[in-house]
């Protein structure tokens, strides 16, 4: 196997360009092919330090949207004013807490707080070379699982998987809750890494009137 070039193009190329990792050309070159971002959108990044995601993400939505990051870590860097972290568990946190930061500090008092209209993560498991991809999938299974609270019907979405026997099975799980789903590999990726992205858009979020009748119904 050939040695692993830590100082590749992308690395030099966030130095100068001022991302605060490589992976930032992931999500540029997700949002390229696959148009998730725009000016006023509101996002949340799970699992968002160091913070680079964020970055992009800010700079596609403009100082008209939001950005909400959330990690165990915390993000060290300066970020523009419409971004705002928090460290906390995603898997843990009140939903609502979430969309409440997504509230733009100009937002008239009267507002009432709305989904986001984009979820992104970069998460990985702690590689061991043991079951890498089943706690990958795994982590991609809680996100579809926070998605009817945090993610807008017709959202988008953007996460991380290792390539493996549960890919296939997340891709469908996913295709269930939205309309347009793709893998993709971007050129940013190592070429030795199993990185794969799921991009989903349109999301298939369960009416008001569903959701409750359902809860009517539960035991």
């Amino acid at each position: 196997m050939p040695p692993r070039r830590l100082h590749d193009r992308y690395f030099k190329q966030a130095k100068r360009d001022g991302y605060l990792a490589r992976s930032a050309y992931k999500l540029i070159e997700i949002d390229q092919r696959h148009k998730i971002l725009r000016p006023g959108l509101r996002v949340l990044d799970l699992g968002c330090s160091p913070g680079s995601w964020l970055q992009v993400a800010a700079d596609a939505v403009t100082e008209r949207g939001m950005v909400v990051g959330i990690d165990l870590k915390p993000v060290r860097a300066p970020m523009p004013s419409h971004v705002r972290t928090i460290e906390a568990d995603a898997y843990k946190i009140d939903p609502a807490e979430l969309i409440a930061l997504a509230t733009p500090p100009n937002a008239s008092p009267t507002a009432r707080p709305r989904a986001f209209d984009v979820l992104l993560s970069d998460m990985a498991p702690d590689t061991s070379g043991h079951d890498d991809d089943l706690r990958s999938a795994h982590l991609c299974r809680q996100i579809l699982a926070l998605a009817p609270a945090l993610l807008r019907h017709g959202g988008s979405l953007a996460m991380k998987i290792f390539e493996g026997a549960e890919y296939a099975p997340v891709l469908a799980e996913t295709r269930a809750v939205f309309d347009n789903v793709k893998g993709l590999k971007p050129d940013a990726t190592r070429s030795v890494s199993r990185e794969m992205y799921i991009v989903a858009k349109g999301f298939r979020a369960a009416a008001p009137e569903q959701t409750q009748s359902q809860e009517e119904r539960a035991p």
